[in-house]
């Protein structure tokens, strides 16, 4: 069944939101707090594996080293400017708003809110596996990418909600409509990601984990939604530079 791998991670999600809201309710603020500070620490050192693609072989094959991270520069920096002009992190922070007021419970603070759906999304939702996994659903090359992926969302998800509460949760509406899309690509347009654009999205999205990771850890408040559109910029300008060069 097409779409079963996302239908799968979005459930993991929701559960194990549920599980950490029941377990955050009975941890003090203080415990609060060291868990998201351990969860921006994960998530520098996922982002970390991640922009290790920039040695990929199959980048390698087809574009230096160096160029390739000029492509990453100028996709994050094209990005951001289309990113913000588009209000993305804004409209994101939003849409957390509108949830909240509509299904969450009141005594839920709304930054609190805002920044377990926005952070969570964001996480679940631009690592390598989300993608390529959504991708090989699309094909019926098997789901079990998203499996993966599933059940290590399942327990980030726990150690999320316990500290950022019901915003989680509804991180996994995200998921789904950004899988669902990729599970799409897959099935009407086959593989139309090169191994090297894959690896160079990777990288991409890498450094938005990263990027995610200062946020939580309270570093810098980047607003990473405005970068999203770096992981479409990224590969185009890799097909873009080995057309012309």
């Amino acid at each position: 069944m097409i779409g079963l791998g996302t239908l799968i991670n979005v459930l993991a999600i929701g559960l194990g939101a549920t599980i950490g809201v029941l377990l955050g309710n009975r941890i003090r603020q203080s415990a609060r707090e060291i868990v998201t500070d351990a969860l921006g620490l994960v998530t520098l050192l996922v982002g970390a594996f991640s922009v290790v693609a920039i040695v990929d072989p199959a980048l390698a094959e087809v574009i230096s080293t160096g160029a390739a991270v000029l492509i990453i520069l100028a996709a994050l920096v094209i990005g951001a400017l289309v990113g913000n002009y588009l209000q993305l992190e804004v409209r994101i922070e939003k849409l957390g708003e509108q949830i909240k007021s509509r299904f969450a419970n009141k005594n839920d603070s709304s930054v609190r809110f805002v920044e377990g759906f926005v952070s969570a999304s964001l996480v679940f939702a631009v690592g390598p596996l989300a993608i390529l996994g959504s991708i090989s659903d699309g094909l019926a090359r098997g789901i079990d990418q998203l499996i993966l992926k599933s059940t290590l969302d399942f327990f980030a998800s726990i150690a999320f909600a316990a500290s950022l509460g019901w915003g989680v949760a509804f991180s996994a509406i995200v998921v789904g409509v950004y899988q669902g899309f990729f599970t799409l690509v897959g099935f009407f347009l086959g593989e139309v990601l090169s191994l090297a654009a894959v690896a160079i999205l990777n990288a991409t999205g890498g450094l938005l984990l990263i990027a995610v990771g200062i946020r939580l850890l309270k570093l810098r408040a980047i607003a990473v939604g405005d970068l999203i559109p770096a992981l479409i910029f990224a590969p185009l300008f890799l097909h873009l530079a080995t057309v012309w060069f």
